[in-house]
């Protein structure tokens, strides 16, 4: 059995926001004006390019550029 198997490190991602990101995060979602759908498509998003430690305005801005 390879040795990487039940190894807590892996190749994904897995950081977990902090309390001040989640609180910062929450402001950001209760300024937008979106459906319900895509207010969970765009919080999906903007949690997955913070976990890779972007702000919430570059990570809003990566996302919007997007569509």
């Amino acid at each position: 059995m390879p040795s990487h198997y039940g190894s807590e490190q892996s190749t994904k991602s897995s950081k977990k926001l902090t309390d001040k990101q989640k609180a910062d995060l929450k402001k950001h979602m209760d300024k937008l004006d979106l459906s319900p759908q895509e207010k969970k498509s765009h919080r999906m998003s903007m949690m997955a390019q913070m976990r890779k430690g972007h702000s919430i305005k570059k990570s809003h801005s990566e996302i919007m550029s997007k569509k």
